[in-house]
């Protein structure tokens, strides 16, 4: 899928798990903590295509992810794109095929998208507050560059980069000190996922089950049959898919607003 249909996704699905969780589990969330936890499961689920690099001298090219903060961004995906193809040939098998870059690999598995949650989780835990706001800087970064993609690509990314950093050091400022801040952890692994599930329903597939290996193949792509798999950037994508999950992500903000406003006015629900 593309970016902005990975990003919308992941506000999705945060929203309606947040409503789930207000509505049956009676787990309630402040507006900050609803709004940082979607902004950065949104970013989460852009992230995994941080493999997919792009023109580094030129400052083009690349996914969504990689351009979001201009050439600093592209050099990280290049990277991460070497990295993530040096992993698929010291593990790839026998019939594994050859491969000439790093995309749809590494970052679309299942052990990556645990290790990044755990990670993030581990460093909110270790520094705080301090670590929330270089996580936060990076996630809403990727929100915005995925949920106003054409807004952003005319504003450039340095305006992205200045609004990202207001943004993540006033949540800085109004969050409560001396927590771990398990949620934003969950929100990038949620979001990952999220991600992987967006491919998986495309022709190209995602190596879901990587490490296992399965008739000597080490990076077996799973996938829908093409027939019925989805087309990146079709009608089918782009007006169908990215409108119900806008109505989706609608309808459970609005769930997760009424509990407040009713009781307010002292009204049963």
């Amino acid at each position: 899928m593309m970016g902005p249909s990975h990003a919308l996704s992941g506000a999705a699905v945060w929203l309606t798990g947040s409503w789930a969780l207000d509505q049956f589990a009676d787990y309630h969330q402040s507006p900050l903590a609803l709004a940082v936890g979607t902004a950065v499961c949104a970013g989460g689920a852009l992230f995994p295509d941080l493999d997919l690099s792009g023109k580094v001298t030129r400052n083009q090219g690349g996914a969504t992810v990689a351009r979001t903060f201009g050439v600093v961004s592209l050099f990280f995906a290049e990277v991460m794109e070497k990295v993530s193809l040096g992993v698929y040939y010291a593990t790839k098998l026998s019939r594994d095929p050859k491969r000439n870059n790093g995309h749809r690999t590494l970052t679309h598995t299942i052990p990556f998208t645990v290790l990044v949650g755990w990670g993030t989780t581990a460093l909110c835990t270790a520094y705080g507050k301090w670590a929330v706001i270089g996580i936060l800087f990076f996630m809403i970064g990727l929100a915005l560059r995925g949920l106003f993609d054409e807004w952003a690509e005319r504003a450039g990314w340095v305006v992205v980069t200045l609004l990202s950093l207001a943004a993540a050091w006033f949540t800085y400022a109004n969050l409560p000190g001396g927590r771990g801040y398990p949620m934003i952890g969950l929100a990038v692994g949620v979001g990952c996922f999220v991600h992987i599930l967006g491919d998986m329903i495309t022709r190209a597939g995602v190596p879901i089950l990587w490490p296992i290996p399965i008739k000597r193949r080490m990076w077996t792509m799973v996938g829908l049959p093409n027939k019925i798999a989805l087309r990146t950037g079709s009608k089918a994508e782009v007006v169908v898919l990215r409108a119900v999950m806008t109505v989706v992500a609608v309808l459970a903000a609005a769930g997760l607003v009424a509990r407040p406003v009713l009781n307010r006015f002292d009204i049963e629900i």
